[in-house]
């Protein structure tokens, strides 16, 4: 099991939508994050600042076959066009990505 977390912002005037998003996702969106071997997945909202932190354990072997098989999938595709609106990537993110990821710097169990 890997742990990953990732971090973007959210635009303010979008917070209460993207709240009720989550509150109501999609059953083909959560059934499709069980496939490609993503369990424990959260997502937290630091407001003011409007920064989202998400993270999960990811249980598979291969991170970016699952990661492409997620982004191939048609309606993880219009989920992320009504979602990827609400946010703002950070200035910082390596090329390619929208969340920036985070590397674990400590960890208890």
């Amino acid at each position: 099991m890997q742990r990953m977390a990732m971090v973007i912002g959210l635009k303010p005037e979008k917070v209460e939508e993207y709240k009720r998003l989550h509150a109501n996702a999609w059953p083909e969106i959560l059934d499709m994050i069980s496939k490609c071997n993503i369990t424990n997945y959260s997502i937290f909202l630091k407001e003011p600042e409007n920064l989202l932190f998400g993270y999960w354990e990811y249980t598979g072997e291969d991170f970016e076959a699952d990661a492409a098989k997620m982004a191939a999938d048609p309606k993880t595709q219009e989920w992320w066009d009504v979602c990827m609106p609400c946010q703002v990537p950070l200035d910082t993110r390596k090329e390619g990505e929208w969340w920036s990821m985070m590397e674990e710097v400590f960890h208890h169990d």
